[in-house]
């Protein structure tokens, strides 16, 4: 029996619910770990970490001041609620642990739960900065309850959604012209898998189409001394928002850029978007040589189809 894989707008409807369950976990999380500390050190740890003033506020509205507040004592009973903190100040994963904050060294701490001496050493440094954004959240906020305190955990859920339906468009739209390659080059075809099709070309050398990441899909060919020949490099930005495509076809240029440093000759792209002013695309990625529509291609009735296949037996060596 065929096994049925979700769809994306299936997948991202358990990753929210997944999220929300998570941020709320997390909230109760800190209230049991509170409730195993001595209550004096962690004040005396707020005190000497927390801004005065912010603090008062919190107090005033009903709250424990490390609901907002990390403190040393606290992350080392628990680091798993490190994540908690980056929720409530609205940073993705991508965002906090980027090199542009220098904390991607204690991603460790949110994942596994674990700490090194090194993370331990600047502990404190990372709750003074974090405190001073929980500052900056309530003076830009109204009156917090534990119960908005869990919605805005839940604010960051939109752009990483957003990421991650692309990531899953993406996959879809790489694995479509993957497909799409490997019925074109079947005749000539010596073996393939899901990540890599083996191809003897007309002068007998062989051919490697193979499914990557950085490019999306590779054509190399394997010379007679064993040394392998970088022929192109394909970008493919399967997603249909309109509004997003020259950020995408940027993306694609950074790849191509990256992948003629690696020897490549020729460098396509193809988009999910159909309706595209190709010259404003191509100025936005000059290395592009070729640019192809994802429904035109992949679809029987798509007009750019045997332009594809043409170009595509041409670089493989394939007689049709």
């Amino acid at each position: 029996m065929p096994i049925k894989v979700p769809s994306p707008d299936l997948q991202v409807a358990f990753f929210t619910r997944l999220q929300q369950i998570r941020g709320r976990f997390l909230l109760e999380a800190l209230l049991a770990t509170v409730a195993g500390l001595d209550i004096q050190q962690l004040d005396s740890e707020l005190a000497a970490t927390a801004p005065k003033r912010a603090l008062r506020t919190v107090a005033s509205w009903g709250l424990r001041g490390e609901v907002l507040f990390p403190v040393p004592c606290l992350l080392r009973a628990n680091p798993h609620l490190l994540g908690y903190y980056r929720l409530l100040l609205g940073f993705s994963q991508k965002q906090f642990y980027s090199r542009d904050y220098g904390l991607a060294m204690f991603k460790p701490m949110e994942e596994s739960g674990t700490m090194s001496s090194k993370q331990d050493a600047d502990l404190a440094a990372l709750c003074h900065a974090l405190c001073l954004s929980s500052e900056g959240l309530i003076s830009g906020t109204g009156r917090l309850s534990t119960t908005s305190i869990h919605e805005l955990t839940l604010l960051t859920l939109g752009p990483q959604l957003r990421g991650g339906k692309l990531n899953l468009l993406g996959s879809e739209a790489t694995k479509r012209v993957f497909d799409l390659i490997k019925a074109i080059v079947a005749p000539a075809t010596l073996s393939s898998s899901d990540r890599e099709i083996q191809v003897r070309n007309a002068a007998g050398r062989t051919v490697l189409v193979q499914f990557a990441s950085d490019p999306d899909i590779c054509i190399r060919e394997r010379l007679p001394s064993g040394a392998i020949r970088n022929l192109v490099a394909i970008e493919i930005k399967g997603g249909r928002d309109v509004s997003n495509i020259h950020n995408r076809i940027g993306e694609a240029e950074k790849s191509h850029q990256k992948a003629s440093k690696e020897g490549f000759v020729e460098f396509w792209t193809i988009l999910g978007v159909s309706h595209l002013d190709m010259a404003l695309a191509k100025k936005e990625s000059p290395t592009t040589n070729r640019f192809f529509v994802l429904d035109e291609i992949a679809t029987e009735e798509g007009s750019q189809l045997a332009g594809f296949r043409e170009q595509l037996l041409s670089r493989v060596g394939v007689r049709d």
